[in-house]
């Protein structure tokens, strides 16, 4: 059964959506959380079996689909893509359990089914093709969360979020094309095997514009500044399970992809891009948090906040080294964690009141201390206080970037620190003071439903910000592969002094041809 775990991981879930057509609408939360329970021990699963010393890829799978132009099944997993996937089974297996009530809850968890198909096929697939197959069929699902459960502009902020990612992703199509030409120039074979892709080293004139290409893409998904735009939409107007989905998971997908796709394949590139993507990283923290601070409904804050975060990330990627990339990585991980609870809090007080406008709320603390100890909690780990998740991944997304310049590092450090202000405010905007709103007085705290989801993050938030340790060694090891083969394939003077060489590193244990 290891031997197909990947697929089984990609399509149980499709094909118990399938079966969910058949199954009542009474027994449809029980068989949702079932299936997606089964799911995240699959998950755990993979996770037990892989070998933490192992750099190359793992579970490798592989069959012909186009023979002729090269396009095969090819599925696989390291240290990079491991626990994005088990983060991906985990935040659908809680949203499933955490649902409320809803005339069409059938239709939600079927969606949600094949949303989680899509999301694991992106971080399995080592075919660009088949990549790129998951990758928008990603799009059809949370197209449909969105404009048909969403907020009163739904219909407005899924087709924007459609247009703006489906735009990017034929950018990154047509990248990809040039890339199965080039190696069809090298060596006379047709291939999208994204492994036979690493052992090809371009120009450096090539690398700019393909670099360009896929970082149209990959931008637009994060999403980067000036790109960011369709997010504060999606999230607003999204169901709760929408926007938590969108956070924890989806976003990362530009994220992993150029630590996948951009930094392997064009190094040079990633040096000459280094500093103007840091620029617009960093200008991603500091504008985002400032528009957060403005913003009155506490899930655009969330929402603002997300973006922000998302700024560290990408600058911990751009770093180009062990350290710096693995931060991204672990901060990828952290970032769902916690931007996918804020997102449930955010569900739990819009279900008991039907408003998010922090206007609304004040002194919550005396009548759901549950539910204030729990926000607060999320919110310490959101603006990176020790001890918790965020603050590991941001630390060493920035110590790894410092290697680089330390003046950006500052200006990064400095900006994350505005984050703890925005957020600080809106918690005592909503939990502190009196109750001056009748209607606050007699609200419910967090019920068992909603424990069931919160409890668990919780966990992870303080165990991972203690002991990060099981995570970060995986991760580690596949980094140092990733760096290793950016530094052999680097041609310039420049790239080879910022990309480190890790000597006695094994760059994979796995190759294509072994693959084949």
């Amino acid at each position: 059964m290891l031997d197909h775990i990947l697929s089984i991981l990609i399509f149980f879930p499709a094909f118990a959506g399938i079966m969910g057509f058949m199954i009542n609408k009474e027994s449809m939360r029980a068989y949702g959380t079932a299936v997606a329970a089964i799911e995240f021990a699959l998950s755990l699963w993979l996770w037990f079996s892989f070998d933490n010393n192992v750099s190359g890829m793992q579970f490798m799978e592989h069959m012909a689909l186009v023979p002729s132009f090269g396009i095969n099944y090819i599925l696989g997993v390291d240290g990079i893509s491991l626990f994005i996937i088990i983060m991906a089974s985990f935040f659908t297996m809680i949203g499933i359990a955490s649902l409320s009530p809803t005339h069409s809850i059938k239709n939600m968890i079927i969606t949600l089914l094949f949303l989680q198909m899509t999301m694991i096929g992106v971080f399995a697939a080592l075919d660009a093709i088949v990549f790129y197959v998951f990758w928008e069929l990603s799009l059809v699902p949370m197209l449909y969360l969105i404009g048909a459960w969403g907020g009163p502009l739904r219909i407005y902020a899924s087709v924007k979020f459609f247009l703006y990612t489906f735009t990017g992703s034929l950018v990154m199509l047509v990248g990809m094309l040039f890339m199965a030409y080039f190696f069809y120039q090298a060596t006379g074979v047709w291939s999208f095997a994204i492994l036979d892709w690493y052992r090809l080293i371009l120009p450096e004139s090539f690398q700019l514009w393909l670099f360009a290409a896929f970082f149209v893409g990959f931008a637009i998904k994060v999403p980067m500044f000036p790109f960011h735009t369709w997010l504060p939409y999606a999230h607003g107007q999204a169901p709760t399970i929408g926007s938590v989905i969108l956070a924890a998971v989806l976003l990362k997908m530009g994220t992993y992809a150029f630590i996948r796709f951009s930094l392997p394949l064009f190094p040079d590139a990633s040096v000459f891009f280094m500093y103007p993507i840091a620029i617009l990283a960093i200008i991603m923290i500091i504008y985002t948090a400032m528009v957060a601070y403005a913003q009155k409904d506490i899930k655009q804050v969330v929402a603002y906040s997300s973006v922000s975060h998302m700024g560290v990330i990408i600058l911990g990627t751009f770093a180009l080294n062990v350290e710096g990339i693995s931060g991204s990585i672990f901060l990828m991980i952290a970032h769902g964690v916690v931007s996918g609870a804020l997102f449930l809090l955010v569900g739990v007080i819009y279900d008991r009141r039907h408003t998010k406008l922090m206007s609304e709320f004040g002194g919550l603390a005396h009548v759901m201390p549950r539910y204030a100890t729990i926000f607060g909690l999320m919110l310490m780990a959101s603006v990176g206080m020790p001890l918790t998740i965020n603050f590991v991944g941001e630390f060493l997304s920035l110590l790894g970037f410092y290697q680089q310049s330390h003046i950006l590092t500052l200006l990064a450090g400095i900006a994350i620190v505005v984050g703890a202000i925005y957020m600080l405010t809106a918690f005592k905007k909503i939990f502190y003071g009196e109750i001056t709103n009748e209607a606050n007085r007699n609200l419910p705290d967090v019920n068992k439903r909603e424990l069931l989801a919160l409890i668990p993050l919780s966990i992870i938030t303080i165990w991972l910000g203690i002991y990060p340790k099981p995570v970060l060694d995986p991760i580690n090891n596949s980094v140092e592969a990733v760096v290793q083969l950016m530094h052999n394939k680097a041609t310039s003077h420049e790239a080879k002094m910022r990309i480190p060489n890790i000597s006695g590193v094994v760059i994979s244990k796995t190759t294509a041809k072994e693959a084949h």
